[in-house]
């Protein structure tokens, strides 16, 4: 079975790693599906993205990531998956994912499975990681090292 697992990850988080790591070990494919969010104003260029999160999963063999324009569903259709596995944080994001998945499901026949964050990284938000990395602090902790090094060349975040 085949699974996606999509988002704006401007940047990508250990904990958005940490959701896609999850997704092997459920599905035997992974397509990371790399979009674009108008409401956010990016630290990033899709590229960059797509090549961030390449990065990030590259240990992990049964993950492919693509970038994504359009509807979901659509990408779900144009590349035969089934599934698409959410994160959610806490009782808003499950309201939200569960309200997206109930909208994908109507308009496709795809079915969506949400996975609860981990406790060490309820807290991480790409959000929260721009305004940090934008204030030139230290976003390590919450990043992959692809991430980080990105950041220190663009002059995002103070390199010591």
């Amino acid at each position: 079975m085949k699974a996606v697992v999509p988002g704006s990850f401007d940047p990508f988080t250990r904990g958005h790693l940490d959701i896609v790591e999850r997704a092997v070990g459920l599905f035997d494919q992974v397509v990371v599906a790399v979009g674009r969010n108008a409401a956010k104003d990016p630290l990033f260029s899709l590229e960059e993205r797509v090549e961030l999160a390449r990065a990030s999963c590259q240990h992990l063999d049964a993950v492919t990531v693509e970038p994504m324009s359009g509807l979901l569903v659509d990408f779900c259709r144009a590349h035969d998956l089934g599934t698409i596995v959410k994160g959610a944080r806490q009782g808003l994001d499950f309201e939200v994912e569960l309200g997206m998945a109930q909208m994908n499901a109507s308009l496709a026949a795809v079915e969506t499975v949400i996975l609860p964050t981990r406790p060490n990284w309820s807290f991480v938000s790409s959000s929260l990681v721009r305004q940090i990395a934008r204030a030139q602090g230290d976003v390590s902790p919450y990043v992959p090292a692809a991430v980080v090094d990105r950041l220190r060349r663009s002059r995002h975040v103070h390199s010591d």
